[in-house]
């Protein structure tokens, strides 16, 4: 059973609204959900890609798995510096998640090229929708996280993508 979340925050002398902190840290642990379960995806597609291209596709996942695991200790340090409480339990991210199941099908690494694409267009469109959204409740440092979020995962993006258009 998942406990709710309380809507009160830590006191803290950070100089935002209080109603600001509390849609700030809805907003990040949303991210932080999204994030948790992206680095899990990519680490599905890690351990289970077959093919040729194999161990290219092995270590370049393992690789961005790594990244996101980065951006989920900042998403979270970010909420608990705000006031909030960091919700990132495997349950708590299940529930909240906006990306979709993966495709435990998937074996060559086309398909799990092809799903990891779709998930991180999702996953960035949402990071920015975030970086517009912080930057209005006026909270410059996390609007700047977000901002460094989005541009590794357009550059990892990229990467994906590269493989698909050859």
């Amino acid at each position: 059973m998942i406990t709710s979340e309380k809507s009160h925050l830590y006191s803290s002398h950070i100089d935002l609204p209080q109603d600001s902190r509390v849609q700030l840290v809805a907003l990040l642990n949303q991210a932080l959900a999204d994030t948790v379960d992206l680095k899990t995806q990519v680490k599905q597609a890690h351990w289970n890609v077959k093919g040729m291209n194999f161990i290219a596709l092995h270590e370049m996942f393992d690789t961005f798995a790594g990244t996101l695991e980065n951006y989920v200790d900042m998403l979270a340090e970010r909420v608990t510096a705000l006031g909030g409480v960091a919700r990132g339990t495997a349950r708590i991210v299940a529930q909240t998640s906006a990306l979709p199941e993966y495709d435990l099908a998937a074996v060559e690494g086309r398909d799990h090229l092809q799903a990891l694409a779709s998930r991180y267009g999702q996953y960035a469109a949402s990071i920015r929708r975030n970086i517009d959204r912080t930057t209005e409740l006026g909270d410059a440092d996390t609007a700047d996280l977000f901002t460094e979020i989005s541009r590794q995962i357009d550059k990892d993006l990229w990467f994906i993508e590269a493989h698909l258009q050859a």
